[in-house]
This record gives structure tokens, sequence and C-alpha cells, in this order.
């Protein structure tokens, strides 16, 4: 039977998606304003002088500067992070974690967060410290050597301390032997298919092809094997293994480490004006950290639009490769289709929302796209 939109789950996904919006302005324009006001207020260098009176350890500086400051901006945004991460999601009827569940893994996520990045901005002051003016060209060769590390072990070190991942069972066979074959056909070695409990948290599904060489898997979502035909998992896989077919991983790794250079040469010239305007000791100076992050937040969000756009280049390219593999035209709309409905997509947002905002092409564009296509290719 065919799936068809449902039209108050599309008033719902606008109004959803419309807060969500307003949610994420909100959020940077309290980050902006708090990083200013630390910045020319005073209080920046004033905490570094009074943490100079404790420790000279350029180490242990950083990781109490950065303890406060980021304790504090925690503390202040949690109010924003409850209602956006939890309420909102319950009242859209989108989540199924409670409370404690929500608190558990806020907890957890800073549990992991936290020593990761004060490793990273360890590592960043050290370039500041010891580099001199090229210190941008080694923090890019660093975050890409941290962006391989990551893509590697986070399906076997992290993903599995928020997630339960167990193979497909007897019942599933069927649906994993097909998968199998569709990576073999995208030359594509996985260590298996395995089934998460993304229903534990979200109603809505979702599929994934991650890692990198030995920790390649396939991953889906209960709630995707559930809702969702196996012809309909298939289109969904194929268009994750479009990614590994056109190497997007590397692809993209490659193109964010080159924003990234860009982004830390800009953040080389501005730190040096924000020296001489603020007074800081120096680039390295731990109270230097407000305007090192003003700065590179700003390139982040002019940057935003032109990722996006690369990214919905790649999506729609795997989308074509999803379509060519599986010849399934009607499985494949019928499963975005779903995911409208289910994940409270919205098929058909103004233009200006997508330039900004949106790494993947429209629902609505994806769906069409595949009614238009035919087994000879033609779109």
């Amino acid at each position: 039977m065919e799936t068809t939109l449902d039209p108050e789950k599309q008033k719902q996904a606008k109004q959803y998606a419309r807060i969500n919006r307003r949610l994420w302005l909100v959020d940077n324009l309290f980050s902006a304003l708090y990083v200013l006001a630390w910045l020319l207020f005073g209080w920046s260098i004033s905490l570094r002088n009074w943490l100079s009176t404790f420790t000279t350890n350029d180490w242990l500086l950083i990781a109490i500067y950065v303890a406060v400051f980021g304790g504090i901006y925690f503390i202040l945004n949690l109010p924003l992070g409850y209602y956006s991460g939890f309420v909102l999601p319950h009242r859209f009827d989108q989540s199924n974690q409670s409370l404690k569940d929500w608190i558990i893994d806020q907890l957890k996520g800073l549990a992991i967060g936290a020593p990761l990045g004060l490793l990273l901005l360890e590592l960043l002051y050290l370039a500041l410290r010891v580099t001199g003016s090229l210190w941008w060209l080694w923090a890019a060769g660093g975050m890409l050597l941290f962006s391989v590390l990551l893509s590697n072990l986070a399906p076997v070190l992290i993903m599995p301390l928020f997630n339960k991942f167990v193979p497909l069972g007897d019942e599933h066979k069927e649906l994993a032997e097909r998968l199998i074959k569709l990576a073999e056909r995208a030359h594509t070695k996985v260590r298996g298919v395995f089934k998460f409990d993304m229903s534990k948290r979200t109603k809505s599904a979702n599929a994934a092809l991650t890692g990198l060489g030995n920790t390649r898997r396939i991953i889906l979502g209960d709630t995707l094997i559930n809702e969702f035909t196996t012809d309909e998992i298939e289109t969904v896989l194929a268009h994750e293994l479009g990614h590994h077919v056109h190497r997007d991983i590397p692809f993209l790794i490659t193109f964010g480490t080159l924003t990234t250079m860009v982004g830390f040469y800009l953040a080389s010239l501005g730190m040096n004006l924000a020296v001489h305007y603020f007074g800081f000791t120096s680039v390295s100076d731990p109270a230097a950290f407000p305007a090192l992050g003003a700065i590179l937040g700003a390139y982040r969000l002019i940057m935003m639009p032109l990722e996006n756009a690369v990214s919905r280049w790649r999506e729609s390219m795997a989308d074509d490769y999803a379509l060519e593999s599986t010849g399934k035209r009607d499985a494949f709309a019928s499963a975005f289709t779903r995911l409208a409905n289910q994940n409270l997509g919205e098929i058909d947002p103004e233009n200006w929302v997508v330039f900004l905002f949106y790494s993947h092409p429209p629902l609505g564009e994806r769906i069409e796209k595949a009614k238009r296509y035919n087994t000879t290719g033609a779109h």
C-alpha cells in the first residue's frame, strides 16, 4: 500500500521547524552576548589575574580558566537546552525519553565531551605558545588527525555508551543478508548489520554506515526496522552506501580541514588585533580565549551556508546512487514519505531556510526525484 503524506503531520512539522529555528537564533545570540560580555567588561582578564595568584603553570591555567568560563555558560544555557532538547520534542510527540534518562544523557555527554574538548584546547594553546605565527597551520593539522581518529573510534568506543548495539537476529535474517549483499555490490566491507535502541529516546527513524576500515558497520534504528518495509530499509541503506562509493567521508574530512585551516588563519589575524585592543599579554593568553571563540564562532556562521550546500550536493549524489543501485523508486519515495511523517520532516521549506540550515535536500525534493526516476537512469 502506498505511503502518503499526513497533512496534519506537515502542519506540525512546519511549526516544529519554525520553533527550532527561533531557538537556534536565541542560542547563538546568547552565546555571542556571553562571550562579548567577558571581553568588554574585563571579566576575562580579571579571572586570569586571579587564577595566576594560585598557579603559573600554563596547562593548569587553561584547564581552570576553561572550567570556570565553560561551567558558567553551561549553567546559564541549561534552561534553553532543557526546553529544546526535552520539553519541545515531547510537546510534538517526538521523544520517548524520561527526564531521568535525558539528564543521564547530558551527564554522559559532559563526561565525554569535556575531557576531549579540554585536550583539544590544551593542544591548541600549546601550538599558540610554541609555534609562533604558524599556530593556525598546526591547529588545522591537529583537527584533521582528530577527525580521522574520531570517525574510526566513535562507533566502537563512544556510540555504545549511549545506545545498545546488537547484531540482527534470525527474525531479520533476510534483511541482514540483503543489506550485506548491497554492501558487497558497493565494494564495501562491513563488520555486520546491527540494530540499536533508538526508540528509547525518540520516535524518529534512521540508519547509518559508521566507522572507517575495520570499524565500519551498518546500524539500523529499531524504529526503522519496526516501521519500514524491507524494500524501504534497503533504499535508505543504499543511500548511506552511496556516501562510501563516492568517498564522502574522506572528501568531507578534507573539505572540513581546508575550511578549518582558513578559519584558523583568519583567527590568527583577528587575535593579533584582539591582543592590542583588549590588552592581552599574547595570543596564547588564557584571557584571550573568548576572543578566539568569538572569531571562530563568527566564521562558522558565515561558512554554514557553503558547508550546507556542499553537504546537500553529496547527499543528492547518494540519493542518485540509491535509486540506481536498487532500482526501487517506489520504495525510495515511500521511505522518505514515511520519514517525513515519522520524523516530522518538513517537505517544502522556504528557499532561504534550505540555503541557511539544510545539510540535506528537502524531503519533498527527494521524494519527487524518486517519482521522476526510471530504470534507465533518467530523472
